[in-house]
């Protein structure tokens, strides 16, 4: 069985959402200075790397982060790969992949991956996102779980109407996916976000397997 961790990797400096206080992770406590052992101190927004967005991220009404159903986190996954001329998913680029009527769960590698081989940790505005039609379209197909491989499901300030619609269809939402070294196929896919009480989101550690 091979094993892909998809998650990217918490550090301070990294790319966070524009307004989101930076990632804060630091020994509070070292053995070099004569502690008995070495503590670290973590702060960072729910929306940090690699994440989950539960309903009430944007559904006031929704479902919060620690009531998401297992059942869709784990389980057999798609990864459809979308060409790098594309800009933004719409129903149209729906249409033209080739995705299966199951599993309900849904992948998404664009050309948001090729940022992740870069030395740096700017925020790109120009990431592939999912437009309003494409939501629709994956409402009507029935999709429980949805991922992409960047810090948004929807286009650099458009976020509403996308996840006003997945969210609104109590979908799961996986940002910030890595998916550099995963080719498009099925797979099973295990998302264990962190347990935090009421949240709208969390970051999460996911990994692919593949016989």
């Amino acid at each position: 069985m091979r094993i892909f961790d998809v998650s990217l990797t918490i550090h301070e400096g990294m790319a966070v959402w524009p307004g989101d206080n930076q990632v804060v992770l630091q020994r509070r406590a070292k053995i070099e200075e004569g502690a008995h052992a070495n503590v670290s101190y973590l702060s960072l927004s729910a929306h940090t790397g690699t994440h989950v967005d539960a309903p009430y991220h944007f559904i006031a009404d929704g479902s919060k982060v620690d009531e998401m159903p297992l059942d869709v986190l784990v389980g057999p996954a798609q990864v459809v790969e979308v060409p790098d001329s594309i800009k933004v998913i719409n129903a149209e680029v729906i249409a033209g992949l080739k995705i299966a009527d199951e599993p309900k769960r849904l992948l998404f590698k664009t050309s948001n991956s090729h940022y992740w081989d870069l030395k740096t940790d700017d925020f790109h505005t120009d990431f592939v996102g999912i437009d309003l039609s494409a939501s629709e379209e994956l409402v009507k197909r029935g999709i429980k779980l949805v991922g992409i491989d960047y810090l948004s499901a929807s286009p650099y300030k458009i976020s509403k109407p996308t996840h006003d619609e997945l969210l609104g269809a109590k979908m799961i939402i996986i940002e910030g996916l890595d998916l550099r070294a995963v080719k498009a196929g099925f797979y099973n896919l295990y998302c264990l976000p962190l347990k935090l009480h009421g949240a709208d989101g969390a970051p999460a550690r996911v990994i692919l397997t593949q016989d």
